[in-house]
C-alpha cells in the first residue's frame, strides 16, 4: 500500500469564538482527514494562524482550500507543502525512571537536544522540539523505559526567508478584509 500523501496548509482566520468548530465541521462534512492541527494568535491583532496537515492528493487539497475560502471567517489560505519551509513539532513525554535508568535516559535526552522539564521519584517529563522524525525517533528510544504519557502539538510551519503568508501589503485592517488572497507576499 502506498503511503498517504500529506499537505501542509496554513490559514489566517478571524480570532473569534466558534471559528475552529466551523472549520472542523467543514472538514468533517466533506470527509477530509486532518492528521494534525495547530492554532495560535498571529502577528496581526484579531487574526489567528491555523496549520493543518491534510491527507490526500492534489485534488483533495484543492477542494479543502476552496471550501475554506467559502467560510466567512477565513481571510487567506496557503498550501505551503512544496515551498521551502521550516517545520517543527513540540512534544512532552512522561517516561518512567528509576535511579538506575535515569542516567541512560538523560544521555538519550542530551543526544536529541531535548530538555528534562520535570523530575519525580519515578518519572521524568521531557520536552522535545524538531521535525516529526526526530520526535518519533526519541519516542521509540524511550519506549523500553516505559512511556506513561505523550502529548504532541502537531506540525507548525513557516516559509523560509523573506516570504510570508501574512495579510497582503497595503491592507490596513486585515480583520475586516473580505476578499481572499492566495499570493505569497515577498
Amino acid at each position: 500500500m502506498a503511503p498517504v500523501e500529506t499537505h501542509t496548509i496554513t490559514a489566517l482566520v478571524q480570532d473569534r469564538p466558534g471559528v475552529l468548530a466551523r472549520i472542523a465541521g467543514m472538514f468533517s462534512r466533506r470527509g477530509f482527514n486532518i492528521s494534525n492541527l495547530a492554532v495560535g494568535h498571529s502577528e496581526t491583532p484579531g487574526l489567528s494562524r491555523m496549520t493543518f496537515v491534510a491527507e490526500g492528493d492534489e485534488w483533495v487539497v484543492e477542494q479543502v482550500m476552496k471550501q475554506l475560502y467559502k467560510l466567512i471567517d477565513v481571510v487567506q489560505v496557503y498550501d505551503i507543502t512544496a515551498e521551502n519551509i521550516v517545520l517543527r513539532e513540540l512534544a512532552l513525554l512522561k517516561v518512567r525512571s528509576t535511579a538506575e535508568s535515569r542516567p541512560e535516559i538523560m544521555q538519550i535526552v542530551d543526544i536529541f537536544r531535548a530538555n528534562i522539564v520535570d523530575v519525580a521519584k519515578d518519572a521524568l517529563v521531557i520536552e522535545v522540539t524538531g521535525d516529526e522524525d526526530k520526535v518519533d525517533a526519541l519516542i521509540q528510544l524511550l519506549q523500553p523505559f516505559g512511556l506513561k504519557e505523550v502529548m504532541r502539538t502537531g506540525r507548525i510551519a513557516m516559509s523560509r526567508g523573506a516570504n510570508t503568508t501574512g495579510p497582503r501589503k497595503g491592507v490596513k485592517d486585515a480583520v475586516n478584509q473580505s476578499a481572499p488572497d492566495t499570493e505569497v507576499v515577498p
